[in-house]
């Protein structure tokens, strides 16, 4: 996974070549990253669906995050991302169901760690239940879903913690059940802004 070849552009998004993913984490390049965002609503509600990363990734380990999410790789237009969304999480949407969100760049930095992504962000309306979830063992452990107005409220600084509820796959591959609460410390420490850009896109979408 670290020699993927990955197109890297300067601040202004224009192409300057090509590099392996190591690379574009070491020398931290500005790269593209495909990301959709799940929504359902029930008896009335909007409920966000995220992803438990893998105990055994490299990056945030055991964190919450997006629902699916990758890298799109040097031969890979926007379109291509939606294998994100089948080899992550199996579930197997064309990109004309997608809702686009724009474009959003974020950049985290930690110790030799440079992340520096041109997200294209999407909304999938989703009207899947847990069982339909396939997860891709050595990327995600779990999926969980959230009140989306709790979602709002958690990084607009009016609550401490959220309900989330969903389910684990355990490494003897039996499913355990989450039901608990949880802070901003348990999600990927994408920048504030990021989240709270994301937010206001879902909302004039729903």
């Amino acid at each position: 996974m670290e020699n993927e070849q990955l197109k890297i552009f300067d601040e202004y998004r224009n192409q300057i070549g090509i590099a392996t993913r190591e690379d574009v984490h070491r020398l931290g390049y500005w790269h593209e990253a495909f990301h959709c965002w799940f929504i359902s609503k029930e008896k009335g509600t909007d409920y966000l669906y995220l992803q438990l990363r893998s105990d055994t990734k490299k990056d945030y380990p055991n964190l919450l995050d997006i629902t699916a999410a990758g890298h799109l790789l040097a031969n890979e237009t926007v379109q291509d991302g939606v294998r994100e969304i089948k080899e992550e999480v199996g579930i197997d949407i064309s990109f004309q169901e997608l809702i686009p969100l724009g474009i959003i760049d974020y950049c985290v930095i930690k110790e030799d760690f440079i992340d520096k992504e041109i997200a294209n962000v999407f909304l999938y309306r989703s009207q899947k239940s847990f069982d339909d979830f396939t997860l891709q063992e050595e990327e995600v452990a779990g999926i969980v879903k959230v009140e989306f107005n709790h979602f709002v409220e958690l990084w607009f600084g009016e609550r401490e913690t959220i309900k989330i509820r969903g389910f684990e796959i355990k490494k003897d591959g039996n499913k355990m059940l989450i039901d608990e609460n949880v802070g901003r410390d348990k999600f990927v420490p994408h920048q504030l802004k990021f989240y709270k850009t994301v937010i206001q896109k879902i909302k004039e979408k729903i």
